[in-house]
């Protein structure tokens, strides 16, 4: 008799303490590993909420349950059909620790100012390319208009999937203002005003992170994408997609799409490209002048160039997360633009997953190969051991 009875005082507080939970929207953030977090982004789905009667997904806060703070956080419309899908925002949570998050609807005027550090768009003023950027770094690559002006040898256009990288050294946004001066013939991205510059040389190279399908002893590659689609931009993330033309590695068609995102406070670009006709990929790392120091560590599951660059240094990486490495391999050739350091990728599901971008040592972040590659020892790090995430 004193056992049931205990059982149904247990029962009964377990009951009220969950109906109590539940009138909160309550997410326990935590951090297994010995090293504090900062600007890794929390991606909450509105799938995995119940959502009480009245309150819109769409109107959704995130506030430090123990200081009270709103944070800055963004919405997305991730198959865009229309209606916002997740909720990011970037916790700061201590070593071995983990910390609680209240979603909810807050007035506007307590909400804080939140600026779009992290922005893409189409650039139909300078040819057809895709850039995008965020308070590290910046990138773009090209499309097909810039592909059929050098097949109709029309001057420059640019016949290209290697990924471009543009070095600059200001966290505010530089892509419209260094577009706009170039193509109005007020100056030039390629020379440095104080903000940085574009001085890094593509080509037909991989530029970094672009992908290529080796068939025997010879590298493959796709040209400029034909299609284009913004997915969203905003204080914490741009993401959009990439797709291209059905092309062949030595006979063998391989199709390709690119879903790249780029979160704020990151120098790396991640890569999810889903691919058919191929059980692995190569994403590349151009060697420039061939006088960089390579570096390969496959248990972390990264590769880094560190190279000389126009009076300064540079360093280029590709970070592959969840074992996905298989190995890494140095291409060195007499032909322009075609040596690269590669990392092998699997390609899982039809999908390859990895991270690719830079650190130029003017932006004062990384000034040797040391910091650049410690960098890369941290984020693969995190990467593999993520942020966890628990609702109440």
């Amino acid at each position: 008799m004193k056992k049931v009875s205990f059982f149904i005082f247990i029962t009964a507080f377990v009951f009220l303490g969950a109906c109590k939970s539940r009138s909160k929207l309550i997410v326990r953030i935590t951090n297994s590993l010995e090293t504090p977090r900062s600007f890794e982004t929390v991606e909450i789905r509105k799938s995995d909420l119940s959502l009480r009667k009245g309150i819109n997904f769409e109107n959704l806060s995130v506030q430090d349950v123990a200081s009270k703070e709103i944070l800055i956080s963004q919405l997305v419309d991730e198959n865009q059909d229309g209606k916002m899908d997740i909720l990011l925002f970037q916790p700061k949570v201590e070593a071995k620790k983990s910390k609680q998050f209240e979603l909810l609807v807050v007035d506007e005027s307590l909400k804080p100012k939140a600026e779009v550090f992290c922005y893409s768009r189409f650039v139909p003023e300078r040819t057809d390319d895709y850039a995008w950027e965020n308070n590290k770094v910046a990138f773009r690559t090209y499309g097909p208009v810039a592909q059929k002006m050098i097949e109709d040898g029309i001057k420059g256009g640019t016949l290209s999937s290697g990924i471009d990288a543009w070095l600059k050294k200001v966290e505010y946004p530089i892509i419209n203002k260094w577009y706009e001066k170039t193509t109005t013939g007020q100056g030039s991205y390629h020379e440095d005003t104080g903000e940085g510059l574009d001085n890094f040389h593509v080509g037909i190279s991989r530029g970094v992170g672009g992908i290529a399908v080796k068939k025997d002893t010879s590298f493959y590659v796709s040209k400029n994408f034909t299609s284009w689609k913004t997915i969203t931009t905003g204080p914490i993330r741009t993401s959009f997609v990439l797709e291209y033309a059905a092309w062949e590695a030595n006979g063998q068609p391989i199709t390709e799409k690119k879903y790249i995102s780029l979160d704020y406070g990151s120098n790396f670009s991640k890569f999810e490209i889903e691919l058919t006709g191929t059980d692995a990929i190569f994403a590349g790392l151009t060697l420039h002048e061939k006088d960089g120091q390579t570096t390969q560590r496959n248990t972390e599951g990264w590769i880094s160039y560190w190279q000389p660059h126009e009076n300064s240094e540079l360093g280029t990486a590709i970070i592959i997360p969840n074992n996905g490495l298989i190995t890494s391999e140095l291409y060195n050739t007499p032909t322009k633009d075609w040596s690269n350091f590669y990392a092998q990728i699997k390609v899982l599901n039809g999908k390859a997953v990895y991270y690719a971008g830079f650190g130029w040592k003017e932006a004062k972040e990384f000034t040797s190969q040391e910091d650049w590659e410690n960098h890369l020892a941290q984020f693969a790090l995190k990467v593999n051991n993520p942020l966890t995430v628990r609702y109440n």
